[in-house]
């Protein structure tokens, strides 16, 4: 038997693996084809990332496909990252974000920063924050300050943990943000920009404080 038949007896079996109604299982299965990582495992890992509903095996995908072939496992995620499928989406940027190879950051477009899908988006964001070259970082703090105050409590932490992965570049925009005519978007960029200043500081005491600011700022002033 020739080894392209063995390759395909093999992402065969982890295919109907992957397929199992059983989490433990299919979880089982992620892991061996990371730990005996194949090429021919690839187009199977990622095909099973675009429907995985465990968020337990999603990670273990992920971090198989973080065991092979760097270069191959780029090429073929990059055109996920334009699925109609939003957890196909998701799924790719944050495997490309564990990978870390430079050749992603051009994929990363302002569609996906601005997805309507929040975990793109989040995704997105991460992935971008750790991709972009120091010239770039302006530029995409640009596009990530139109997501301020955008969804719940822990998609705005995601979205300022990255402006702090982004540091100093991120400052000017993030400055300019805290200037906005809605308030929920000055707040958010006000508690980003004490983040970014105080990393160990926790997001919610961020965030009030920014609301006490916020408020101050709009309070009438009462002459003496």
């Amino acid at each position: 038997m020739t080894d392209t038949n063995i390759d395909s007896r093999a992402a065969s079996r982890l295919a109907d693996a992957l397929q199992s109604p059983d989490a433990p299982t299919r979880l089982q299965a992620a892991l061996t084809a990371g730990t005996h990582a194949n090429p021919a495992y690839l187009e199977v890992l990622i095909a099973r990332c675009r429907v995985e509903p465990d968020f337990y095996v999603r990670d273990m995908l992920t971090w198989a496909l973080t065991r092979h072939d760097r270069e191959l496992t780029v090429d073929l995620l990059l055109p996920e990252l334009g699925s109609a499928t939003a957890q196909a989406r998701s799924q790719a940027l944050h495997s490309l974000s564990k990978i870390g190879d430079p050749r992603a950051w051009p994929a990363i477009t302002a569609s996906l920063l601005t997805d309507d899908d929040g975990e793109v988006a989040r995704a997105a964001w991460r992935t971008a924050a750790g991709l972009a070259p120091d010239e770039e970082k302006s530029r995409l703090s640009d596009v990530l300050i139109t997501q301020f105050a955008r969804g719940d409590r822990d998609l705005q932490l995601s979205l300022s943990r990255a402006f702090v992965t982004l540091g100093a570049p991120a400052a000017g925009a993030v400055e300019k943000a805290a200037t906005y005519p809605d308030p929920q978007v000055r707040i958010h960029a006000i508690a980003t920009a004490h983040l970014m200043d105080n990393p160990d500081d926790g997001f919610d005491a961020a965030v009030a404080e920014a609301r006490k600011v916020v408020a101050l700022r709009a309070a009438p002033r009462i002459d003496e």
